[in-house]
């Protein structure tokens, strides 16, 4: 590790993947941005899915102030986030087969409707057939990755395939494999993941292109307020009330 504090080389090191992509993944952005607009527009609903760590950066998209009010979190139990016991189950509910069928077969997606997925290795069993089934469905999908694993690992699922294999729209998050940036002579193992930063910038940069797509369209894009700002909570309701036919977190 070169010259500077840690605090110091990780900044610059998740400053760097952020300028990657910018600058790599700014057609895909604006592609999926699109996309989104698209399925609002036609009338479909918009969720958002992601197992274990990824599943921060799709929660920081729903029910967000300054988000869009139709994006909804597709939930599978025991693996959203990592407040499951133990925390270990939740890694390896990602890797059993038929999971995701049994989740979408439930689920409120349908045809017409947009669902992002977000696996930072897309090896796993849950996200390749969360993306198969969905577009099986007639679903379109986006996929949140970094494209390294499928060139620097092997896939979990029985196809041998990758979540990015199975996209209409691909978003390379350029995080390397293992998903930590600094090394120390010291620390016996590399350090510092950045996934989180990339994957939430990446998500929100996609947001911020749907919002502004509808508003080109002459569609107001329906977003969220703070509800601790005054005339938020009365905002919402009117979004709520209006698109409530395609928001399912309030049920």
């Amino acid at each position: 590790m070169s010259d500077g504090t840690p605090a110091d080389l990780f900044f610059d090191a998740a400053i760097n993947l952020l300028q990657r992509v910018r600058e790599e993944e700014a057609e895909p952005i604006r592609a999926a941005g699109t996309l989104l607009a698209d399925t609002v527009a036609a009338g479909g609903r918009l969720f958002a899915f992601g197992a274990g760590h990824s599943s921060l950066a799709a929660q920081d998209v729903v029910y967000r102030a300054g988000g869009l009010a139709l994006m909804n979190l597709l939930a599978v139990p025991g693996v959203v986030g990592v407040d499951v016991t133990p925390a270990t189950l939740g890694s390896a509910l990602e890797r059993v087969d038929g999971l995701a069928g049994a989740v979408l077969g439930t689920s409120p997606v349908r045809a017409g409707d947009a669902l992002v997925i977000i696996s930072l290795s897309g090896r796993n069993a849950l996200p390749v057939e969360m993306a198969l089934n969905a577009r099986a469905l007639g679903v379109k999908v986006i996929g949140v990755t970094s494209v390294a694993y499928a060139s620097q690992t092997t896939s979990r699922h029985s196809s041998g395939t990758f979540l990015k294999d199975h996209c209409d729209l691909v978003l390379d998050s350029k995080i390397a494999v293992g998903d930590a940036e600094l090394t120390l002579d010291t620390i016996p193992a590399p350090f510092a993941p950045a996934s989180t930063v990339v994957t939430t910038a990446l998500m929100q940069a996609v947001m911020a292109t749907a919002a502004a797509a509808l508003a080109e369209r002459g569609i107001e894009p329906p977003l969220l307020r703070s509800g601790n700002v005054d005339g938020g909570h009365e905002w919402n309701g009117r979004v709520m009330r209006e698109y409530g036919d395609r928001i399912f977190y309030r049920h």
